[in-house]
């Protein structure tokens, strides 16, 4: 399967976009204890490995590449709400 297949695949799984929004309101919450990136940047690992091997990559093929284009996929959904916030943080 082509990279970008998989990407834009990625970036539609709603599975990934709701633990990305638990991820972003679970660092929110803990901002105030510990570093908020160091949260966020292990967060991003964990959905992009979790995925892959809890749904499963396919029998013939590797878990490797769905890995890392769900690091970028990832990095890049988290770019977006954190967009989002900061356009609702302005607005309110």
């Amino acid at each position: 399967m082509p990279y970008l297949d998989i990407y834009l695949s990625q970036l539609a799984d709603p599975f990934r976009i709701g633990l990305l929004i638990a991820l972003v309101l679970t660092a929110a919450n803990t901002s105030s204890q510990i570093n908020r990136w160091i949260p966020i940047a292990l967060g991003i690992v964990f959905v992009a490995v979790l995925i892959p091997y809890s749904i499963g990559a396919g029998a013939s093929e590797g878990t490797a590449a769905p890995i890392l284009v769900g690091l970028i996929s990832n990095a890049t959904i988290l770019a977006v709400l954190f967009a989002a916030k900061a356009a609702y943080a302005r607005l309110s």
